[in-house]
Order: C-alpha cells, then structure tokens, then sequence
C-alpha cells in the first residue's frame, strides 16, 4: 500500500510540475520520494518514462513559445552534460548515489532560492553563463535527476525572458535532455522494464494532473505550493545525505 502511494505521488507531482504548477520543485522531490521504497538506481531509471511521458503534454501546450537564443546557446552543453553525467551514474555505487542526490538537491534548493531574487544580484549577460548553465543542467538531469533548478536560474536572470518563453524554454530543453537520457539508461542497466510494467497506472494520473497544474496555476499561490513541496524535500535529501 505505501509503495502504491507513494508512485501515486510522484505521478501526480511530475503532471502538476509539467502543467506549470510549481515549477521544477514537485519534480525534483519525485527521486528522493522513491528512494524510501526502493533503491536509488531503479528511482532514477523509473522516474525517466514518466518524465517523457508528461513531456509530451507540456511540448503540446508550450509549442513554439520558447527563445530561440538562449536555447541554441544551451542546448549542446547541455547534451555534452548529459554524457558526463551518464559516465558518472554507471560508475557509482547505492549508496554513493544517494549521498549525490542528497547533496545535488540541496544545492538544486539554493539555486532555486537565489533565481527567485535576482533583484539582489548585479548581473551582466555572458554566453559563457548559457553554456555552464546547459552543462549543468544537462550533467545533474543526468546524474540525480536535478537539472532544472539551475537551467532556471540561469533564464530567471536573463532580462528579455517574458514568463510565457521561459516556460516554453524550460519544456523543449528537457523534452531534448530527457530524450538523450533514456538510451544511456538502458545501455547501463538501470532501466527496469518489468517494474515499469508494474507501475503503468501511474501514466493515467499524469495527463490528469497536467490539466490539474494548469488549471490552479492561477488559483493558488505559487510560492506556497512551492515552499510546501521544498520542506520535505529537504527533510529527505539531509535523510539521504546524512543517514544512508
């Protein structure tokens, strides 16, 4: 019964997420979540499916409202990210990978904090900003499954990047970053498909829950929800940080 609820909720959170509630933070909470029932290489090659999966939905919402600059400008770092984090996951051990997912979400947490006050940081755009950006992005997404804090910090600090194209940015990059992710998951192993085949209901509750984040987008308020999401999820990265 646990094990049932708890992939109930990383589906729902990964819809309300892609409906654009919350941001990347519902998503960042889903790997962590599952890594009290199993272990943190299956987490991370479940969470893959259902996140291509909900992809699908935001791609069709957000088509072509994304920037097309600073997405060239990310986007192959952003690739090379991804084959590095690749190389890193197959060579670690459980319990090394959890002590880096404990350790990158925390910092996922502090870039999320610091791109919702840029008004207290002087900054100039510079090209070399996109492309650690993308790296970034690419390798955590790669690595632990928290790629999106700082690719979001990165365009909350660009000052031409309306609320509408950043989202529409945010969704195509990680169509991309999600789609390169899933033959590097299959090839090292940690791409269960039984239990995928185990877990096909959770698909049904994504759409369900995209519809749900854009219909409350506008109806509740976004920090709350996001602050009720991140309390726990820090509880359950010092968890895996400290106590696995």
């Amino acid at each position: 019964m646990e094990e049932i609820l708890i992939f109930a909720v990383v589906g729902l959170l990964i819809g309300l997420s892609k409906g654009g509630l919350g941001g990347p933070v519902p998503v960042a909470l889903c790997v962590p979540l599952l890594m009290l029932i199993i272990p943190a290489h299956e987490a991370m090659g479940l969470v893959l499916p259902l996140l291509i999966f909900a992809d699908v939905f935001a791609l069709y919402f957000y088509w072509k409202q994304w920037d097309g600059h600073h997405l060239r400008l990310i986007l192959l770092p952003g690739l090379i990210g991804v084959f590095y984090g690749l190389a890193a996951l197959g060579s670690i051990d459980t319990i090394a990978l959890q002590h880096i997912v404990g350790g990158l979400t925390l910092l996922a947490m502090a870039f999320k904090i610091v791109g919702d006050h840029p008004k207290f940081l002087t900054y100039r755009p510079q090209n070399w900003h996109g492309w650690l950006g993308g790296w970034s992005s690419g390798f955590g997404a790669a690595l632990a499954n928290v790629g999106a804090p700082p690719f979001a910090a990165y365009l909350l600090m660009q000052p031409k990047i309306t609320p509408r194209s950043f989202v529409g940015t945010t969704t195509v990059f990680f169509v991309i970053i999600n789609l390169a992710k899933l033959p590097g998951f299959i090839a090292i192993g940690i791409l269960d498909i039984p239990k995928l085949l185990d877990i096909a209901w959770v698909f049904i509750l994504i759409p369900i829950a995209v519809a749900a984040g854009r219909a409350l987008i506008t109806r509740i308020n976004q920090r709350t929800f996001e602050w009720m999401i991140m309390i726990p999820l820090l509880l359950l990265s010092l968890s895996l940080l400290f106590f696995s």
